[in-house]
This record gives structure tokens, C-alpha cells and sequence, in this order.
């Protein structure tokens, strides 16, 4: 019950890792704002109907008046804010440089980027109130280097991270601890259909056999590697991105070797 009588936001949370990570926090003792443009209300429901507390609203991540709705809804329903989880965004499709149209690229960074900073900008001067807290963003693999999406999206994530670590320094003192996660291959509605069609073709098992464990992931996988973040069990780290890929990122690309084969 690490986040018993804690405030807390979690966007994106209508699908995904948000939804996860929304019904994880409060099955530990959080009040929980649901928040999402699509789904919101479901998870709400669901969370109460296990016994725990939520609230649900419609909101556009990257629009500065649904973020200080959302986060006076926090305030006004719990007595103030201890937790940012800024976690919603889209993919941008697959589309290369040269085929990326400029309003898609500008709406991938206003969800993706724009959004996180929203959600520090309005939510961090609300945690330091209380004391001090956490704030999460998700950022993604495709952010520390190329290869793992499409340049509007892979750019938008690098700035989550960069975004995390400036953040971190310019709240010092206030004990608002920042940091991001970055996750590999995870089944959400995001890649929901990569892995519907490897099902039905027989092959989930060629899905994520580029990383070390040779599998995607599943959100709840995401979700436990944010509510560290969130906890006091993370209390002195800040600052950090840290790849929840199942190893992927850990190398540069080489020619894969068994397990228990040596080379000749």
C-alpha cells in the first residue's frame, strides 16, 4: 500500500499502460484522476468497482486548459496533488521524413511533448505544496535511438527525455523528483495490431525476438516499473530514463548468438 491517502494523475489511462498503471496504483492506496480523451470512465469504473478510489476525465493531454482542469479536479477531489503520471500519446503512424507532412509532425509533438511539459509546468508547483512527490513521463526506446518508430515519434521521445532530466534540475530544492520510462515493444492499442496479427498467423513468437528476452511486453510490465518511480522506494532517483525493452537497447546491432553456443 505504497501510495495510501496520495493524489494522484495518471493520463493516457483510458487503454494501455495508463490503464494499468491507474488500476495498479489505486489497488496500493492512491485516489486515482483517470484521465484520456477516449475510456476514461471505463477504467474509473472499473477501479471502483474493486473497492478502490477514482475519478474520470475527458481530456486532451496536450491542451493547457484539460491539464489544469484535470489537475483542479485532483486538487479539488483529494485535497491537493503528490503524483504526475504523464504517460498519453500517440504513434504518428510509420510515415519516413520525407512523407511526414508538417501538421502531423507538429501534432505528434503537441501530444508527445508538449503534453509532458504541460503536465510539469501546471502539476509540479501543485506536488511541491504537499511537500514534494513524483512526476513520470513516458518516453520510449524510440527515443534514445533510431530504429524503433517513425521520426515524428522517435523525436518527440528523445525530447520526453531530455525534457525529464531538465525538469529534475530546475526543480531543485523542491523535492519534485522527475524521471521517465522507456518502453520496448508493449502490447497496447498503440501495437494492438501487431500482435493480433502474429496470433492468427502462428507467430507471437517472432514478435520482439530482436531483444534478449524475445518477447514484447505486457502494460502491467510498464505500470510497475512507473509506480517505482512514483514511490519512496525510488526516493533518490531523479532525474533518469530508464528503458523498460527487455534488453533491446542495451547493444548496437550484431549477429545473435544462442544461448549455451560459443563462437568458433
Amino acid at each position: 500500500m505504497r501510495f495510501t491517502g496520495k493524489s494522484i494523475i495518471v493520463t493516457g489511462a483510458g487503454s494501455g499502460i495508463g490503464r494499468a498503471a491507474a488500476t495498479l496504483f489505486a489497488a496500493e492506496g492512491g485516489q486515482v484522476v483517470v484521465a484520456d480523451k477516449v475510456g476514461a470512465e471505463a477504467t474509473a469504473a472499473a477501479i471502483r468497482e474493486a473497492g478502490h478510489t477514482a475519478q474520470a476525465i475527458e481530456m486532451d493531454a496536450g491542451n493547457e486548459e484539460d491539464v489544469l482542469r484535470t489537475i483542479a479536479l485532483a486538487c479539488d477531489s483529494f485535497g491537493g496533488l503528490d503524483i504526475m503520471f504523464a504517460n498519453a500519446g500517440i504513434s504518428g503512424g510509420m510515415a519516413n521524413i520525407f512523407n511526414t507532412d508538417v501538421s502531423l509532425f507538429s501534432e505528434v509533438l503537441r501530444v508527445n511533448l508538449i503534453g509532458p511539459f504541460l503536465a510539469i509546468k501546471h502539476g509540479a508547483p501543485r506536488i511541491a505544496e504537499r511537500g514534494g512527490g513524483a512526476i513520470i513521463l513516458t518516453a520510449s526506446v524510440a527515443g534514445i535511438r533510431s530504429g524503433a518508430g517513425s521520426p515524428a515519434y522517435s523525436a518527440s521521445k528523445a525530447g520526453v527525455i531530455n525534457l525529464a532530466q531538465v525538469s529534475a534540475q530546475q526543480l531543485s530544492g523542491s523535492n519534485v523528483r522527475v524521471n521517465a520510462i522507456c518502453p520496448g515493444l508493449t502490447e497496447t492499442g498503440m501495437t494492438q495490431s501487431v500482435f493480433d496479427y502474429a496470433r492468427e498467423a502462428g507467430k507471437i513468437d517472432r514478435v520482439g525476438r530482436l531483444n534478449p528476452l524475445r518477447r514484447g511486453a505486457q502494460p502491467e510490465e510498464l505500470a510497475k516499473v512507473a509506480l517505482f518511480l512514483a514511490s519512496d522506494d525510488a526516493s533518490y532517483v531523479n532525474g533518469q530514463a530508464v528503458a523498460v525493452d527487455g534488453g533491446l537497447s542495451s547493444s548496437h546491432p550484431v549477429t545473435k548468438q544462442e544461448y549455451g553456443r560459443t563462437s568458433a
